[in-house]
């Protein structure tokens, strides 16, 4: 008898702690300063201690770096996927378009000239001032991330000011100029498949000044661009070089009305996904389109019309709305198109496009296939690649969204939404496969143990139960604990 008293109190008290964490009983602990309230710290002294502590958390999680998505390859909407982005001290945020055509990332400075001041997007534009950011410094001649652009473009110099500076020339006929700023840039990471963590890394970006074409323009501006191509000058480049992040990035674009999607640097994993080599030495994201496939049957199209050179070949742009086709490839995929529906639709040219007047659905439109070196073919359905103009009663207006061009072919938003894309920059390969980008996704991410671990993301925002996670597991472990201490406390008094 003499054991069982003191086995019973011992479960008792352990009931009472299952019940204090099970019906969320007030518990108490207590916290001790990790500086003394008679010790005075200057609060510069405790962000700079905060910074290396961020650095060091995202050097060591081996995390994946998540995006949210906004915008739409709706022409008639938006016309293009945006993302945001935090830079600065304190943090400002900035909208920016997600365009894998090019390399820096820019937003608009305050002093710039031609910047518009609202959107038609209905958001706030914002412009960096570095005078406002306790941690923004200019970026010189001398300094050695300035050089790295010297190659590629990306960077020039004023001898006057010996201020490292850039002019961006875009396919649409807008530019932009201004010059060189190193900050940090504010991140979310996802750590453990669910639990994130905000994190800070230093980058160089562009703070324009000066803006013309299309970028004046308010009726879908943003605040500027972020550019996802594989030079040294590009975010991505930039933090897998300091060891921060992996040097491969996807994104899934959601092709309905809504848009918005998904945008990781890391690896989505997904056993559809087929890939092709990049052509190696170029300064897009250029790959081998061998060839066109329309209802499985190959058409004649002179192979030349596929090569790559300094004009020509096939890149991968998030900034392009639609698709352009070179020029001897595009007669005899039209002619395809045309030929395979003509008895079920009627054909018309609308302001030179290509357009059906349609009373049925779209599914009697054949399948189109690009074929890529290794083997790998990006499928096009219907809605993959037409675009509905407008409807008249029971008639409505589809149009071909492939464009035809002069020297390169890009595939932009039309043909890359509603798939993943993954960029894979270390084994220089893209990948992608049919998904449903409302859906979340599991991320790769190489550790500093040479593990791949697995992270599921996407849709941070948008699930609240995220932030829940950690309070859901505490119960679970607590009473795996107290139970193992019972049992052991029983074979003790046995």
């Amino acid at each position: 008898m003499a054991a069982v008293l003191p086995l019973g109190i011992l479960v008792a008290v352990l009931l009472l702690l299952v019940a204090a964490v099970m019906g969320h009983l007030p518990v108490t602990l207590t916290l001790e300063r990790a500086i003394p309230a008679s010790h005075k710290v200057e609060l510069s002294q405790l962000i700079a201690r905060d910074r290396v502590r961020h650095g060091r958390l995202l050097q060591s999680a081996a995390g994946v770096v998540d995006f949210s998505v906004e915008g739409t390859y709706d022409p008639f909407v938006v016309g293009l996927y945006y993302t945001k982005v935090q830079l600065g001290s304190p943090p400002r945020e900035f909208h920016v378009q997600i365009d894998t055509g090019s390399d820096v990332l820019w937003v608009s400075c305050s002093s710039c000239n031609g910047c518009p001041g609202t959107s038609g997007l209905q958001i706030q534009l914002n412009f960096f001032d570095p005078s406002s950011s306790s941690t923004a410094s200019l970026v010189r001649c001398s300094d050695q991330r300035c050089s790295l652009g010297l190659n590629t473009a990306d960077s020039g110099c004023s001898s006057e000011s010996n201020q490292c500076s850039y002019t961006f020339q875009y396919g649409d006929g807008s530019g932009t100029s201004g010059y060189y700023v190193a900050d940090f840039l504010h991140l979310d990471t996802i750590l453990q498949g669910s639990l994130t963590t905000n994190s800070t890394a230093q980058i160089m970006f562009g703070c324009s000044t000066m803006q013309t074409g299309d970028l004046t323009k308010s009726d879908r501006a943003v605040d500027g661009i972020f550019g996802f191509g594989q030079q040294a000058m590009s975010v991505i480049s930039q933090l897998s070089s300091q060891g921060l992040t992996p040097r491969v990035f996807s994104h899934c674009l959601k092709g309905d009305s809504n848009g918005g999607g998904i945008l990781v640097l890391g690896e989505i994993v997904e056993p559809n996904i087929v890939y092709s080599p990049l052509v190696p030495s170029q300064p897009h994201y250029n790959l081998n389109l061998q060839s066109i496939s329309v209802n499985g049957q190959t058409l004649s199209i002179d192979p030349s019309a596929f090569s790559t050179s300094s004009n020509k070949g096939t890149i991968v742009d998030t900034g392009t709305t639609l698709a352009y086709l070179t020029e001897a490839a595009y007669d005899p995929l039209i002619n395809a198109i045309t030929s395979s529906v003509s008895q079920s639709v009627r054909p018309v040219l609308t302001k030179g496009n290509q357009c059906f007047l349609i009373t049925s659905s779209t599914a009697i439109f054949p399948q189109i296939s690009f074929n890529f070196a290794g083997g790998a073919s990006l499928i096009l359905n219907a809605q993959e690649y037409l675009i509905q103009q407008n409807s008249v009663g029971g008639t409505a207006v589809w149009c071909i969204g492939i464009q035809k061009i002069q020297g390169q072919t890009i595939l932009g938003d039309l043909v890359l939404k509603d798939k993943i894309f993954v960029y894979d920059l270390a084994g220089q390969r893209i990948g992608w496969s049919n998904y449903d980008c409302s859906m979340s996704v599991n991320v790769s991410t190489t550790s500093n143990t040479g593990r791949s671990e697995f992270v599921n993301a996407g849709q941070l925002s948008d699930n609240s139960s995220r932030r829940n996670v950690p309070h859901k597991l505490i119960p679970k472990c607590i009473i795996a604990f107290l139970l193992h201490i019972c049992m052991l406390g029983s074979y003790l008094f046995l």
